[in-house]
């Protein structure tokens, strides 16, 4: 049986191709947005917070996801510098494009004067679940596997024909790393949906995120075959060890401190 991998071209109009991958983050960018907004509102944010803010991180964060994966990749593309902008190629990391993320809201929030931790907190949900939803725009790449596999270990996974016939990739099948993180990032979307009833104070909910993606990254990273490393180790399950010990120790310092933050219900 012959298996043909999905086209991961959705539109193309002459020389101009759109793909799927695009398709999918914009989806994922816009129905985070409206949750955002939605969310904002509730809050007391200005109605304009998050349109605003998401028109300076994303090119940002692309910009800086794309000098993250550059810069572990510095072997190759020091001798090949005419590919260093060719993001169409393939080659962002999420990581850099959180970390460009968080500091374009940083910089947004001082200059409209806002909370940084009472923005970040409002939009954690909506970022775990773009990422959930971004990890799709991997599979129709077939990027983001782990090792070589079998189809029988696939099917006794019960996953869909669509997604197994999609693992194989010239000729080998390979593990579905991209489903074990998207599952766990809309798992974290749930959550913290629920911890927002809670009522955390506030700069929790977004730490308790930053905590619950490092955890599975940590884990699923070790899956994968495309890692960036430092030399023999895989940088993702480094920086997700170091964001787990930050954000968890930060909670526990201001616990223990008993700092009087508002609580993220508070209007």
């Amino acid at each position: 049986m012959t298996v043909q991998p999905l086209n991961p071209v959705a539109i193309q109009l002459g020389p101009i191709h759109i793909y799927w991958y695009g398709i999918i983050i914009a989806c994922g960018a816009l129905l985070g947005l409206m949750i955002a907004m939605r969310e904002g509102n509730k809050r007391g944010l200005p109605k304009d917070t998050y349109v605003d803010l998401i028109m300076f991180a994303v090119p940002i964060a692309v910009i800086c996801a794309r000098i993250y994966y550059v810069a572990f990749e510095w072997s190759f593309y020091s001798e090949h510098p005419s590919q260093i902008v060719a993001v169409w190629n393939g080659g962002i990391a999420i990581y850099g494009a959180l970390i460009g993320g968080a500091a374009t809201t940083i910089v947004f929030c001082r200059i409209r004067h806002l909370s940084f931790w009472k923005v970040a907190d409002v939009i954690a949900p909506s970022v775990i679940l773009g990422q959930s939803l971004g990890r799709w725009g991997n599979f129709m790449d077939q990027q983001a596997h782990g090792g070589p596999t079998t189809r029988a270990a696939l099917e006794t996974m019960h996953l869909p024909n669509f997604i197994v016939n999609q693992m194989l990739i010239n000729g080998t099948y390979y593990i579905p790393t991209f489903l074990y993180e998207s599952v766990w990032d809309f798992a974290g979307f749930i959550l913290l949906l629920i911890l927002r009833r809670v009522n955390l104070r506030r700069g929790e909910l977004f730490l308790s995120y930053v905590i619950w993606y490092s955890l599975g990254r940590s884990y699923i990273e070790g899956l994968r075959t495309d890692s960036l490393m430092l030399g023999p180790l895989r940088v993702s399950q480094w920086l997700a060890v170091v964001l787990i010990i930050f954000a968890g120790g930060l909670i526990l310092f201001w616990r223990v401190k008993k700092e009087k933050r508002p609580y993220y219900l508070d209007a």
